[in-house]
């Protein structure tokens, strides 16, 4: 009899206890599937960024993306190649927006509908630099079609992007302008297929000349000890050149594309053009170079 009233109560405990085991299970799972559900909702987004080497190369994303990535809570993915490529991405739907330096080729990747709109962001300009004994006595010339006449006339060994980049663009304009074929022959000229700063470094080791966005080289300037800038002066105030002139545009990508968050590159493009964004891009650099690396262009900016 004793042994009976035991067994009961044994049995009614674990009854009770294995009915406690369950609720904690279901407790702890759903608890689980909730803390899941919350952090899936606070995910941050991706913003696939298709921009230069210049912009990357002298620090600029760096100082002002992670602004865009708090105030947003998402990631921006850069892809920093030529100009070129970054308009290919963005025809390809595999960019969300780009940002980019050759302005008749933005226009005609809105008017192609490509991209929904382009908006001024920031202008710079561009340099040729070269070694300090100056082998074919640019230094000081105004203008860079001359310049590149007297580095052709000596076969002086010449650095180029050849990367379809705007600065490769340029370049092949200039030539042009100076009555020279867009792509040069011969063995002293050297086109590289490389980015901003990759070139300049092969121009500095090698006693190259090379055109440059201001930007980059001032950047970079602390190692290349070899290269001085020869055309295009100390700053852009000096600069007598405005072929050399040098503006950026940002364009969202059509989301006609397929994968493309086209509000969050319109928010892009919204932040990045409004003045508190625009006020730090004309400071960038100043405390370190002596002059900013970009120069604020927006709309607001100018209506300021």
């Amino acid at each position: 009899m004793h042994y009976r009233i035991a067994w009961q109560k044994i049995n009614e405990m674990e009854t009770r206890l294995g009915k406690m085991l369950a609720f904690w299970r279901i407790f702890v799972l759903g608890t689980a599937v909730f803390m899941l559900a919350a952090c899936g909702s606070n995910e941050s987004q991706v913003l696939r960024l298709a921009t230069t080497t210049s912009t990357e190369d002298s620090g600029l994303l760096q100082a002002i993306l992670p602004d865009f990535e708090a105030q947003f809570n998402v990631r921006v993915d850069v892809v920093a190649v030529g100009t070129g490529q970054a308009i290919a991405l963005g025809e390809a739907g595999d960019a969300d927006v780009i940002l980019v330096h050759a302005r008749s080729r933005e226009d005609a990747f809105v008017a192609d509908g490509h991209g929904t709109a382009r908006a001024d962001v920031m202008y710079n300009d561009f340099i040729i630099v070269g070694p300090a004994d100056d082998p074919a006595g640019i230094l000081g010339m105004e203008l860079a079609s001359e310049a590149l006449t007297a580095i052709a006339g000596v076969e002086a060994t010449f650095a180029s992007r050849g990367d379809d980049s705007g600065t490769h663009s340029k370049e092949r304009a200039l030539w042009e302008a100076a009555g020279l074929p867009r792509d040069p022959e011969g063995g002293w000229y050297k086109s590289l297929g490389q980015g901003m700063g990759d070139t300049l470094r092969f121009a500095n080791e090698s006693g190259a000349y090379t055109m440059t966005d201001r930007g980059t080289f001032l950047s970079q300037q602390e190692n290349l000890p070899n290269l001085a800038i020869m055309v295009g002066g100390n700053s852009i105030d000096e600069n007598a050149d405005l072929s050399l002139y040098n503006p950026y545009g940002v364009i969202p990508v059509n989301p006609n594309k397929g994968n493309v968050n086209n509000g969050l590159a319109d928010d892009f493009v919204a932040w990045l053009t409004s003045i508190a964004v625009q006020s730090v891009i004309a400071e960038y650099g100043i405390d370190t170079f002596g002059q900013p690396l970009f120069y604020p262009d927006s709309q607001v900016w100018r209506d300021r």
